[in-house]
């Protein structure tokens, strides 16, 4: 039995080393009796290639069209899907791929062109109308696509071999394509029909009739396809489109715009593709906007900006933003706006009260508008800073002179009114008003004015806000711009210290206690002295200061300047003791009441030799004011000539010490004219520096030049007149002098 096992065995083995029909040669290691040999695998190609049946390839064919030509008539396919599909590979394997190709596609492009027949026998005055023609043209297409896709799954190998390998050949889907442009879609009545039946439909909706959605996408889709979109129907469109808005866009108001999109709008973004929203709302927007872009600024701006309406405007910047120019013409009637609206804030005397807060309001609301609506566009906030700059420097001088008064009023009131980081804010939105002025000077003259009535009456409510508003000034300004209101403050310290030391060396006691204020003349306003007549004790006491304060510092003049002195004097009425914080010249009346009991103006005057003005003003304060220590007789609000005044014994008040504000007048014409002269007395010294400075540099000068130089040193406006005079006046004073033969030349003269 395991003999006949081995037998067998053998048998096997060597059968394997027989030829099979493929035409492998194995040769087993099996079958030598060596042990451990190498075993090799030998394979050989057919010696012959099987060959097609004659027949074979015509029989495919008609196989083959059969079945596309049973998917073009929407019939059963007789024949199996893998057998056809394993056909068309049969026949490209042995190189019919060629023939197969041309075939196929003369076959498809028979069957497009039978299709045209459909269409053209409905002429343009025929009954069908234009929703069935374009039925039918879907139901065209789409069949035609279905078919395609179907041929080509079948034909597959071969689009994926044959048509592949050759880039210059359309593959089948792009044939389906190319044949139905060429031979449908192309045809110039068939063509003209869908096109108008498209854009009336689009008509329809546009006028809020219902039309079928889907068919148009299907179609604009047909014709995006067959890339005859934009040649076709995008220009007719877009005609159509421009018409449509530039009628809407003559009929809208100004800011209907701004409301929520019209219906027609949102029925033509819903109706299209994406290949055509661009030029589409391109269109809309240069029809609606671009077209009416003046009339809507001049119109409706304004009412935005007055309204405040944020919303509105920055729809209204987002929407001229996509408009070419939009941001430009929006950006000039921004600036006229700003220039409009602010020249009526400084333009006006009659608001000059109100004129530095209404800046400061429309400044904030401007800041809010670029900020918030204008996305923070750096050309908007430039273009306000230049408006900003232009109108309130067409009123020279006043917004200087306003906004140093305003400051004051702050100061004044300061902490009473506002916490440290409310006047804070209050100073550095000024400081922003104040960089647009051009005669800064003005407003240092009429600052310095009122920061040394605060510091001398003691009405600074606040040392540090004083201080902080300096600081900004410097930083803005220079330091030469604030080195004489610096010096006030150093006055008014080192004012103390002589004030300590003097007490200190005081030997004699005194019924007054004096306080002295040294203030040096350059830091200072000028004041007119006056001449009064002070009590033997006030004079008294002033010369041992005098001799005191010479002692210390030789070669020094003293000037009293009694307009700014005060007091406090105890007084006693019926009700009890009070005291009375009073100015000097009030003192200077009060005390007469201590030596009589009735006095006239005429006697008063003569007594304390006040100035007329002033004393009429110092007696309507005592004896008109809330607090009457005097009685006038007859009884009015206005001192006259006659009237006589006596000491109020029956005086009531709940303070115990009460001050008593001197009628101030307000700044008279001829104040204001002298401080104005002043600054104008300056700016001429400092224009004759500048030009001495440049000559002296320059040795010759042309005018012209020497002229644009003095306007690049100067930092306040002037006329080219002006400057002229100035020159005329060193000319005469010898500083420099003509040239004989060029009268437009200067030479400086050592």
């Amino acid at each position: 039995m395991a003999e006949d096992i081995r037998q067998d065995k053998k048998a096997n083995f060597s059968a394997l080393t027989e030829h099979n029909n493929n035409g492998v040669t194995k040769i087993s290691g099996l079958a030598s009796n060596k042990t451990g040999a190498s075993k090799k695998l030998v394979i050989k190609n057919f010696k012959d290639r099987p060959k097609l049946a004659d027949n074979y390839t015509e029989d495919t064919w008609l196989k083959l069209r059969d079945a596309v030509g049973a998917i073009q008539n929407s019939t059963s396919i007789k024949y199996n899907l893998e057998e056809l599909y394993q056909a068309v590979e049969n026949l490209c394997s042995y190189k019919v791929s060629p023939t197969l190709y041309k075939q196929l596609r003369q076959v498809c492009e028979d069957h497009v062109q039978a299709q045209i027949h459909q269409f053209r026998e409905y002429p343009l005055h025929c009954s069908l109308d234009s929703l069935s023609f374009l039925k039918r043209m879907n139901r065209c297409w789409q069949d035609h696509c279905r078919q395609t896709i179907m041929i080509r799954s079948i034909f597959l190998f071969l689009d994926r071999t044959y048509v592949l390998q050759n880039s210059l050949l359309p593959s089948i889907w792009d044939t389906g394509l190319e044949l139905f442009r060429n031979h449908i879609v192309s045809d110039g009545a068939v063509q003209k029909r869908t096109v108008d039946g498209i854009l009336e439909q689009i008509e329809r909706e546009r006028n809020g009739e219902t039309v079928d959605r889907s068919l148009l996408r299907s179609l604009l889709g047909m014709l995006s396809d067959l890339q005859v979109y934009k040649e076709s129907f995008e220009e007719r469109f877009l005609m159509e489109t421009d018409r449509l808005y530039a009628a809407e866009g003559q009929r809208f108001e100004p800011l209907y715009f701004l409301s929520p999109p019209s219906p027609s709008v949102l029925i033509i973004s819903l109706s299209l593709f994406v290949f055509n929203r661009k030029p589409l709302i391109s269109n809309v927007e240069k029809q609606l906007l671009g077209e009416h872009m003046t009339a809507i600024l001049q119109k409706g701006l304004s009412i935005l900006l007055d309204g405040n309406r944020v919303m509105e405007l920055a729809l209204l910047y987002q929407l001229f933003s996509k408009v070419k120019g939009g941001l430009p013409t929006l950006l000039q009637h921004w600036r006229d706006y700003i220039k409009s609206f602010g020249g009526e804030i400084v333009g006006t005397p009659e608001k000059d009260k109100d004129m530095v807060q209404d800046l400061l309001d429309f400044k904030d609301k401007m800041d809010n508008v670029a900020q918030g609506c204008f996305n923070r566009n750096e050309s908007f906030i430039n273009a306000m800073k230049e408006a900003f700059e232009a109108f309130i420097n067409n009123r020279p001088n006043k917004p200087a002179e306003l906004i140093a008064k305003y400051v004051d009023c702050k100061l004044r009131a300061g902490n009473k009114e506002a916490t440290e980081e409310e006047m804070e804010r209050i100073l550095d939105k000024i400081m922003i008003i104040f960089r647009f002025i051009h005669g800064k000077d003005v407003f240092e003259a009429f600052y310095k004015k009122d920061l040394a009535k605060r510091l001398l009456v003691g009405k600074s409510a606040s040392v540090d806000a004083e201080k902080s508003m300096l600081s900004k000034l410097k930083h803005e300004c220079g330091a030469a711009f604030t080195s004489k209101l610096e010096g006030m403050f150093k006055d008014m310290e080192l004012s103390k210290d002589v004030m300590i030391q003097f007490k200190q060396n005081q030997s004699e006691p005194s019924q007054l206690e004096l306080t002295v204020n040294i203030l040096t003349m350059g830091y200072w306003p000028s004041y007119t002295p006056m001449e009064v007549h002070l009590p033997p004790e006030m004079v008294k006491l002033q010369e041992v200061f005098k001799l005191f304060y010479l002692g210390k510092h030789s070669g020094r003049k003293l000037q009293w300047q009694p307009t700014l002195g005060h007091a406090v004097l105890k007084t006693e009425f019926k009700e009890g003791k009070k005291e009375l914080q009073v100015s000097l010249f009030q003192t200077l009346v009060l005390l007469m009441f201590n030596e009589g009991e009735e006095f006239s103006v005429e006697e008063i005057k003569s007594a304390t030799g006040i100035e007329e003005g002033e004393l009429r003003r110092t007696l309507q304060s005592l004896a008109c004011g809330k607090a009457r220590v005097l009685n006038k007789s007859p009884r009015g609000k206005d001192i006259e000539d006659g009237d006589r005044f006596n000491f109020n014994n029956d005086f009531r008040h709940k303070l115990f010490r009460i001050k008593i504000n001197q009628i101030q007048m307000k700044e008279t014409v001829e104040e204001q004219v002298s401080t104005t002269e002043r600054v104008f007395q300056d700016r001429q010294y400092q224009i004759d520096a500048a030009v001495v400075r440049i000559m002296k540099m320059r040795k010759t000068l042309g005018h012209n030049l020497l002229v644009s130089e003095l306007y690049n040193q100067l930092k306040f406006p002037v006329k080219p007149g002006d400057l002229k005079k100035r020159i005329e006046s060193l000319i005469d004073r010898d500083y420099m002098e003509r040239d004989k033969e060029s009268p437009n030349q200067y030479h400086y003269v050592a």
